[in-house]
């Protein structure tokens, strides 16, 4: 007759505090130890599958393991790579630095959550989760950045009379926009400005994926490039209308 609460009683104080091939192991030696109808209440004891413990007794009969391993090679799930050999070269692609409001990118880098970039794999017929996409990202040295100011522009030797240049309209045309009146016929407008965006190689709030201490190198300095400019979405009102 199987002594139910011995095998009980040896599973609390040492069989649940082993590893994985441990608990096989153990469960296996109960089995072969209590002979006809082990199996089933070492299975009921011990909540491990019968075909767990069945491939325990294997285990029993095979040479030992390499230090640190619990399964024999070609064990466990395969991963996301094996089963989809294109998701990695994909998520490299959503991830990877571009300009930035590019039209052709499926994914703009203000999107780039583990969620969107997800769903994004998925609609690409790559179907992950989120936490996937971050498992394979650490593994890829990934990590959310921000960009650093690094690279250091001169200094333009006409600094300080553009902004006295600058200055010195204002007050001028706000002297002028008193005198205009309503009943001269003279416009009186008012200039809506939107948020400024410079247009180069400058810093910007937010961050992206990059490879690990590899920030995206941008200008120290967010004094306007003379060539390209800035972009600044504005409206003009006639306020007299």
């Amino acid at each position: 007759m199987i002594d139910r609460k011995a095998i009980q009683q040896r599973w609390a104080a040492v069989g649940s505090k082993l590893d994985e091939r441990g608990r096989r192991l153990f469960a296996a030696a109960e089995v072969q130890a209590a002979g006809y109808g082990g199996l089933k209440i070492v299975s009921e004891i011990t909540g491990l599958a019968r075909s767990t413990i069945n491939r325990g007794e294997d285990d029993l009969d095979a040479e030992p393991l390499a230090k640190g391993r619990v399964r024999r090679a070609g064990g466990g799930r395969r991963t996301i790579a094996e089963l989809d050999p294109n998701i990695i070269p994909e998520l490299k692609r959503l991830v990877e630095p571009a300009t930035l409001g590019d039209p052709m990118r499926p994914l703009i880098w203000v999107s780039k959550s583990m969620d969107k970039l997800a769903v994004a794999l998925t609609q690409l017929g790559h179907p992950v989760s989120g936490d996937t996409v971050a498992r394979e990202l650490a593994k890829l040295g990934f990590s959310r950045q921000h960009n650093r100011k690094a690279d250091e522009g001169s200094k333009h030797p006409d600094r300080n009379a553009q902004f006295e240049h600058i200055n010195a309209k204002t007050v001028a045309a706000s002297c002028r926009r008193r005198a205009f009146s309503t009943a001269s016929g003279q416009p009186v407008i008012s200039v809506d400005t939107k948020k400024k965006e410079l247009i180069g190689n400058f810093k910007n709030g937010g961050s992206d994926y990059r490879a690990k201490a590899k920030p995206t190198r941008v200008n120290v300095h967010d004094f306007i490039d003379k060539d390209l400019g800035k972009a600044v979405p504005y409206g003009v009102y006639d306020v007299s209308c």
